[in-house]
């Protein structure tokens, strides 16, 4: 059954690059109009031109930090200034920053992983929950096996974070049930073609993890994009306050 999003529009943060682009992509091949948020990720021409194809809707692309208040505020209203509705919303941002053990790690360390990677979730759905209409809405987070698992080495902080989003999914989901708005996590496991991967981990690290894969192959962004979909649409209507994990067989939570 082919999934179809007519007429919902959708806020996907951290949008311009790896599991981010890929659910920006399925949404507009769905039919949604797409905005996405990026800082230092910015949307390409050609990525650009295939939101539009896909959907028939130019992508509105937002420069934000989104652990600023004032400046998620602003992106969260240019939406839905024009949007009229945000429909979706995908809290996709997210970052190791940097590895570091607790002993060694400074408090401004700590705090700019909290930032980056629950205070922006915190920001981006209290300022949208007011457009989003009685009846339907989909709020889908983004977490990580990280959050289960507790990680590599030097990766506390992200791992804290990730699992404090698996809390806020299932707290939020519960305050907003009333309004017919659901709230979903997914909890990628090693997904390839992303920065954090590109950025934090070697090439023997990433051998050695899809060894320990039953399913035998790294992730995609793709994989984690179809999950994202599904949780956008009606097919998944009775579905809240659950995490969807996405390891290929690595975790069972």
């Amino acid at each position: 059954m082919a999934i179809s999003l007519p007429g919902k529009n959708a806020l996907v943060t951290g949008g311009g690059v790896g599991i981010g682009k890929e659910i920006s992509l399925e949404l507009a091949r769905a039919g949604a109009c797409v905005a996405v948020t990026y800082l230092s990720h910015q949307p390409d021409d050609a990525f650009s031109a295939a939101i539009h194809q896909e959907s028939g809707h130019p992508l509105l692309a937002l420069q934000v930090d989104a652990t600023i208040s004032n400046d998620v505020q602003s992106a969260v209203e240019r939406v839905q200034h024009e949007f009229d509705s945000i429909d979706i919303l995908v809290n996709n941002i997210g970052g190791l920053i940097q590895r570091e053990r607790i002993v060694d790690m400074d408090f401004a360390l700590w705090q700019n992983v909290m930032a980056v990677n629950l205070d922006s979730v915190f920001l981006a759905t209290h300022y949208t929950l007011p457009f989003m209409s009685t009846g339907w809405g989909r709020i889908i987070n983004v977490a990580s096996l990280a959050g289960h698992n507790g990680g590599h080495p030097g990766a506390v902080a992200y791992a804290s974070s990730k699992a404090a989003i698996f809390g806020f999914t299932r707290g939020l989901s519960r305050e907003v049930a009333e309004r017919g708005i659901t709230v979903n996590a997914l909890a990628p496991g090693f997904i390839e073609a992303t920065p954090f991967h590109d950025t934090f981990t070697t090439a023997e690290s990433k051998a050695s993890t899809v060894q320990s894969i039953p399913l035998q192959r790294a992730g995609t962004p793709e994989d984690v994009a179809g999950a994202a979909l599904w949780l956008a649409s009606d097919l998944s209507s009775f579905v809240t306050g659950a995490t969807i994990n996405i390891n290929g067989g690595q975790y069972f939570a």
